[in-house]
């Protein structure tokens, strides 16, 4: 009989053993086990994290209709290469991460390269779309901040393009608490974000410009000064394309500030020529304001020690040519009536369609120009005449200081516009004209002043030249009356004008042998060779200093004369001086100065023929003694015991206008006889 085999049992639980209940020294595991945190060694323990590549494969549809996503080959060789992988190939993964995380240098032609093409990138968005990608301004800013030169102008010029193109044509104005309380429908509210960040950004980046023109004229940094004519160029263009829009002010004060330098480069000639035109297309007035006030203060900052030719900009202001219109005095001009009835055969057929029509045009005309920024002439005229007291103000005080290398350019400002100027003035302006006319009666011409002293390393070319500042000085008193009755207006005045008619008197010979008399401002002229300073440099000619009054002196003395023989009251002993004395004049002067002198005369003989006419006979002379050309009193000079014996020699000039020029005279001489 077969013996059953026993089933085997498992023991669910330990032999105990004696020395289990028995406690352990005290240094033992088992009196420290309640004290274990197992958890947080667990926690502890460094893991190993796989990484999860994303798989690039399709899903596919197996038999059974389920859907299922391949894994991709990348992550099939990293699990075969991590089953049999070794730590020799671990340690070179490590090696290779090293000298992947190292800066890789790319070259200076390539960061270009990139920067241009994500500029032009970020440009085309934003000007095509402005208000979707705002953004790109901080982008672009970013950029501009490389260390590399030309990266930064880059993105300097790409603002300015970006800006010119999208800056709308209004002023964009800061909005207040009841503003953003209020509700508004969703357009609104996003046009109003995108004028706000667009006044921000625009903020910003002209800090940036200011910042970087601070360093124009730097000699010591070649790239920092062209990022900073960079700079002065992006400020010029804006302010000539948006003088409207917002930090107007800021523009200006960075051209005021290179100004304040007195090293003449190409960035102060491109501000002084951005000034000049901004004033001169200024129909609104603020901008005009707001550079005249800047420039006056820092003629006053500078203790006047500035260069002329930014004093001279006020030239060009709108405001002093617009008030220059006098009207007629022997009409009435009125207004053409644009209302006037046309003819009953001229009258246009129109349907009552048609009519409609041009009513509901009309209609959207006028409501066009109520919705135009067009100022009116009641603000114009008050911003033009705060500036007006401005630029007269400067004036007076450069004067009073008498800065000798401003003078001139003072004056050719107040003989160009002395008709704007109150009358309550006249008579303080008189002395001081006398007061400068004196002094340049005594003075050298040859000889330089303290302040032309420091001048003439920066600017060779300006000198105080007292013969133009002489006519410069009587254009402007016989300015102040011009338009009105002069008798009149100087005897309810008290104003004497006799002191400036005889000191012309006295200078007719000096400006008769003046070289200089036919050359302006712009004049090419050779160097003076028996002048030391100017041996250095004997094969270029050189020019004067560029004044906008570019009038020559013979034009100055033209204007001058005019003022005082044209007017009717004049004295016959008056005429018949200057008329003796320009007959002796025009046989120095050269051709075209004779050729005006002539025209001149024969407009006096029109007017005062028969005052004159007993200088062309022997027989009628109504004097007695000697004509005595160099004394200094006009009546005094007995000019009628002589006779006009100079057109004898004028006869045989060898210019033909000027032989044709003085038959004219004899022809009217022979009439009045």
């Amino acid at each position: 009989m077969a013996v059953a085999c026993a089933s085997k049992r498992r023991r669910i639980s330990p032999p105990e053993s004696p020395s289990s209940t028995e406690p352990l020294a005290p240094d033992g595991h088992v009196y420290k086990a309640s004290g274990w945190n197992l958890e947080q060694q667990y926690e502890q323990r460094p893991r190993e994290q796989k990484k999860v590549l994303e798989s690039t494969r399709l899903p596919i549809k197996t038999a059974e209709g389920r859907i299922e996503r391949l894994a991709s080959p990348e992550s099939e060789q990293e699990t075969v290469d991590s089953l049999f992988g070794s730590g020799d190939e671990d340690a070179s993964d490590t090696q290779e991460t090293e000298v992947e995380e190292r800066p890789v240098e790319i070259p200076i032609r390539q960061q270009i390269i990139e920067a241009k093409e994500e500029l032009a990138r970020i440009g085309t968005l934003l000007s095509e779309n402005p208000e979707e990608h705002i953004g790109g301004f901080r982008k672009i800013a970013e950029i501009g901040a490389s260390t590399n030169t030309v990266v930064k102008k880059l993105a300097l010029a790409t603002q300015l393009a970006v800006y010119k193109d999208i800056i709308p044509g209004y002023r964009i104005r800061p909005l207040g608490e009841l503003d953003s309380s209020e509700k508004v429908s969703k357009e609104v509210r996003k046009l109003r974000s995108f004028e706000q960040a667009l006044v921000t950004n625009y903020q910003n980046y002209i800090k940036e410009v200011a910042k970087c023109a601070k360093a124009s004229g730097d000699s010591s940094s070649e790239d920092r000064a062209s990022i900073a004519t960079v700079a002065i160029s992006c400020a010029c263009t804006l302010l000539l394309a948006v003088p409207h829009f917002n930090l107007r002010s800021e523009l200006i004060k960075i051209l005021v500030d290179k100004l304040s330098t007195r090293n003449r480069d190409d960035d102060f000639i491109k501000c002084i020529e951005t000034l000049e035109k901004l004033f001169r297309e200024d129909d609104d007035g603020n901008p005009s304001l707001d550079g005249v006030t800047q420039l006056s203060k820092l003629i006053k900052a500078r203790d006047y020690r500035i260069d002329e030719s930014v004093l001279n900009t006020f030239l060009h202001l709108r405001l002093l040519s617009e008030f220059s219109s006098r009207g007629s005095q022997n009409r009435i001009d009125k207004p053409a009536s644009t209302d006037a009835k046309k003819s009953k055969f001229k009258k246009e057929f129109r349907t009552k369609k048609y009519r409609k029509i041009l009513k509901e045009r009309k209609a959207v005309e006028k409501e066009f120009k109520e919705a135009d920024a067009i100022v009116s002439h009641e603000e114009r005229d008050r911003l033009q005449a705060e500036t007006l007291k401005i630029v007269f103000v400067t004036y007076f005080r450069i004067l009073k200081t008498r800065v000798p290398n401003l003078t001139g350019a003072v004056l050719e400002g107040l003989a160009k516009y002395a008709h704007l100027i109150n009358q309550d003035f006249f008579g303080d302006l008189l002395e001081t004209l006398k007061d400068l006319i004196s002094k340049a009666s005594f003075e050298d011409p040859t000889q330089d002043t303290e302040d032309d002293t420091l001048d003439a390393p920066e600017n060779p070319a300006s000198q105080h030249d007292p013969l133009r500042s002489t006519l410069l000085s009587t254009t402007t008193a016989f300015t102040l009356l011009e338009g009105q009755d002069a008798a009149r207006s100087a005897s309810a005045l008290h104003l004497d004008l006799s002191f400036f008619t005889t000191h012309l008197y006295k200078t007719l010979h000096s400006f008769a042998l003046n070289p200089d008399i036919e050359l302006s401002s712009k004049s090419l002229r050779l160097p003076d060779p028996h002048d030391p300073s100017s041996h250095h440099n004997l094969s270029q000619p050189i020019t004067t200093n560029n004044k906008v009054n570019l009038k020559t002196p013979s034009v100055l003395l033209l204007r001058a004369l005019s003022s005082i023989l044209v007017p009717r009251s004049v004295p016959p002993l008056r005429v018949a001086a200057f008329v003796k004395q320009l007959y002796i004049c025009s046989l120095q002067l050269p051709e075209k100065s004779a050729q005006a002198v002539l025209g001149l005369l024969h407009q006096v003989m029109k007017l005062h023929g028969r005052k004159v006419a007993a200088l062309w006979n022997t027989e009628e002379r109504k004097g007695d003694g000697v004509f005595d050309a160099l004394r200094g009193d006009v009546e005094g000079s007995n000019p009628f015991a002589s006779t006009i014996w100079e057109g004898e020699l004028l006869r045989c000039h060898y210019v033909p206008a000027v032989r044709e020029g003085l038959k004219g005279i004899e022809r009217l001489v022979r009439e009045i006889k």
